[in-house]
């Protein structure tokens, strides 16, 4: 992959990782206090085996996010806690105080990391004694006591005594836009003038503002950093600019206002590859790299309120609400929509004319509460971009420590996913992904030597499949060898005869610490990776399938069920009874003539559509539908799509179009074959959403 073209490489490098941070500092936060907890909480005497595979799983996934955003001491850090960790969840090493000692040392320090990252700290966290108090454990001897991380020093203005040499004067030219309209720029003027020894500031461009861009000269003691992060009060650091003033503007040498020529003008402006205060250089750079910034001259007491003011909260912009409080939002829109369309049916018999009132209000009923159903349905819904997204970056850092080329595809990434399924499924996939590029992809020389192209394809897939949501990733290099994984089963102590289903062998993979890496490294090995996502995916009520062909490639399969959601559906009717189909999966609908259905093979029926045959269930038998009404029979075919097959269903009539709210039966009742959920209708009814997906795997069978 360090070989990419140049359209490949010019989209990893284009990809912004920065709008991913804030979820990660959650995450790992989250990681390290329940870390945190579950070592407090730890019997030394009698660890439990379950507790030690969770405080393991909290540094791996710090580690895994930390690797993938450029954060390296956290990542270095982390992975020396992981070897301790996976020693003692091994019982090669037995826990004792001094080990949790350390490990809640490495916690603060992980903690202080993460907050210089953020911006919150300004010290840089030396963790060389912990990395060798860690190492020294791992190996089986115990330093004497848990080292505390220390802040190194970070130089800070001196107290000036008159001895002390005092920071060069320096002349700058401040640009600062484009912006929409040119007064924005003077409230930073009165910032800078507020705040005590910052120096002086006048405009240069009086007349030529025309162009939304403000020009001034500052004359100040301060470093690039400070300004640019005080001007970020008010508007983007992007848009503020600072370069060493030039003639121009009436600020030569010898004209009136040019500084003084026997101060000392310090050249470097901090535009400079070696200087710590370029902004291009810092962005650039990886953040675990940012320096300390150094502190601006303390504001005037009494105008330190106001600019506390100024700067903005970055709190402000969201709100964090827990899960459980926006699942019981969307219920209760759920109801509201169930009772609107209870009210629309009862106001069907209900002469308009009569009641005017009452009809428009109704109509207005229906037009809000579906408006606030689908901006309380968007709190949750994110486009499946913003995971995928994550793995360009993380693929093209991976594929280069390993050697190989790898391309990635993303298909469907608009899909529209619940936050709740997203945030859950997003470490399963960053595993079976690195999984993909470190045991599945081969070598270049070795993929041609098979006469495969040299570089690799990882392939990342989502969508919708009746009530499931499906995410596949795929990749075309060596695939599984089933021997292999027979003899790593054995030699673990599985039962694992040469009988098994090539099904049974892939699923040996998802055993607890299985691993058929020859080495472990800050990649894989651990033989975590697959037990956590098999985990995560079970806890979800899911499903995980893998298909593979070995010297060929390799496809892992997730399959989410459709716990809550409001969908566009087609009801209809068989014998009393109603169902809903998916509207997305409805291909068209037709009436049954007399010779179109056709028996083949005894007893399985096939219909012929425009010269295609497709199979035929009867929902009636299927689902044995009492029936009572003998004079309708059947005779409507609804052909439905899914999984790339498509089957037509025979039902009595077609009730209508119309949105339903999607509940849960498994968890309000229990699960039943091909039906993926069921909603109540306007008239209070219970209808049973139908699994497409199912019933095209039926006709097949």
């Amino acid at each position: 992959m360090g070989e990419m073209n140049n359209e490949s490489r010019n989209a990893a490098a284009g990809i912004d990782l920065s709008q991913f941070f804030q979820v990660f500092f959650e995450e790992a936060g989250e990681n390290l206090e329940s870390m945190e907890q579950l070592l407090l909480n730890l019997d030394v005497a009698d660890a439990d085996d379950e507790e030690m595979n969770a405080i393991f799983r909290c540094a791996h996934s710090v580690k895994g996010g930390a690797a993938t955003f450029g954060f390296s001491d956290v990542a270095e850090l982390t992975h020396q806690m992981e070897t301790l960790l996976d020693k003692l969840r091994r019982h090669e090493l037995a826990p004792t105080a001094p080990m949790v000692d350390v490990l809640l040392a490495a916690g603060d320090a992980l903690k202080a990391q993460l907050a210089r990252h953020q911006g919150n700290g300004e010290a840089a966290i030396d963790t060389a004694e912990l990395l060798v108090a860690i190492r020294a454990m791992a190996e089986g001897s115990a330093p004497p006591a848990a080292p505390a991380p220390k802040a190194a020093a970070v130089e800070r203005p001196p107290a000036a005594p008159a001895a002390v040499v005092k920071p060069p004067v320096r002349a700058l030219e401040l640009t600062v836009g484009p912006l929409p309209d040119v007064a924005h720029a003077e409230p930073l003027v009165e910032l800078f003038q507020e705040i005590a020894g910052l120096g002086t500031i006048e405009p240069l461009d009086a007349g030529r503002a025309a162009d939304g861009m403000r020009r001034f000269k500052v004359v100040t003691t301060s470093s690039d950093n400070d300004l640019i992060d005080l001007f970020s009060f008010h508007v983007a650091r992007e848009q503020v600019r600072l370069a060493p003033l030039t003639a121009g503007y009436g600020f030569h040498d010898g004209a009136p206002g040019a500084p003084d020529p026997g101060a000392e003008i310090d050249p470097g402006y901090g535009f400079f590859a070696e200087a710590p205060g370029a902004p291009a250089a810092a962005e650039a750079a990886a953040p675990a790299a940012e320096p300390a910034r150094p502190h601006l001259p303390a504001p005037k007491a009494d105008k330190a309120e106001k600019l506390e003011k100024a700067v903005p909260a970055p709190e402000s912009s969201t709100l964090r609400v827990s899960v459980e409080k926006v699942d019981q939002l969307i219920n209760l829109v759920g109801e509201l929509v169930i009772t609107q369309a209870m009210l629309a049916q009862t106001s069907k018999g209900v002469d308009a004319a009569l009641h005017q009132q009452l009809s428009s209000g109704l109509a207005d009923l229906e037009r809000n509460t579906r408006d606030l159903q689908e901006a309380v349905m968007g709190i949750r819904m994110i486009p499946m971009s913003l995971v995928f997204n994550r793995f360009p970056r993380m693929l093209r850092d991976l594929a280069g420590k390993l050697g190989k080329r790898v391309e990635l595809v993303q298909v469907g990434e608009a899909t529209e996913l619940d936050k709740g399924l997203v945030e859950k499924i997003t470490d399963p996939l960053t595993h079976l992904v690195r999984n993909s590029c470190d045991h599945g992809i081969e070598l270049p020389a070795e993929r041609l030597a098979q006469g495969k192209p040299e570089h690799g394809t990882i392939t990342l897939i989502a969508s919708h499949q009746g009530g499931s949501i499906v995410i596949e990733v795929r990749d075309d290099g060596k695939g599984l060898n089933r021997a292999k994984l027979l003899a790593k089963a054995r030699e673990r102590g599985i039962e694992a005869p040469d009988s098994m289903a090539d099904a049974e062998v892939y699923g040996l993979i998802f055993a607890p610490g299985f691993s058929t890496a020859e080495v472990v490294t800050d990649v894989s090995g651990r033989g975590v990776g697959m037990d956590v996502v098999k985990r995560n995916i079970t806890a979800l009520g899911g499903t995980v399938e893998i298909d593979s062909a070995e010297g060929y490639g390799m496809t892992v399969r997730v399959r989410l069920p459709l716990t809550l959601a409001i969908m566009d559906g087609m009801s209809v009717g068989v014998a009393d009874e109603c169902y809903i189909l998916p509207l997305s999966s409805v291909v068209e609908s037709f009436q049954v003539r007399p010779g179109m259905i056709r028996t083949i093979g005894g007893n399985g029926r096939v219909v012929e559509v425009r010269d295609e045959y497709m199979p035929v269930l009867d929902l009636e038998k299927l689902f044995g539908v009492p029936r009572f009404d003998f004079e309708h029979v059947g005779n409507i075919m609804v052909v439905v799509e899914a999984e790339g097959g498509r089957v037509a269903l025979l039902v009595d009539e077609l009730l209508g179009q119309q949105q339903v709210v999607v509940k849960n039966l498994e968890s309000n009742y229990r699960r039943v074959e091909d039906v993926s959920g069921a909603t109540i209708m306007g008239d209070g009814r219970v209808a049973l959403i139908l699994d497409v997906g199912s019933l095209v795997r039926r006709s097949r069978h």
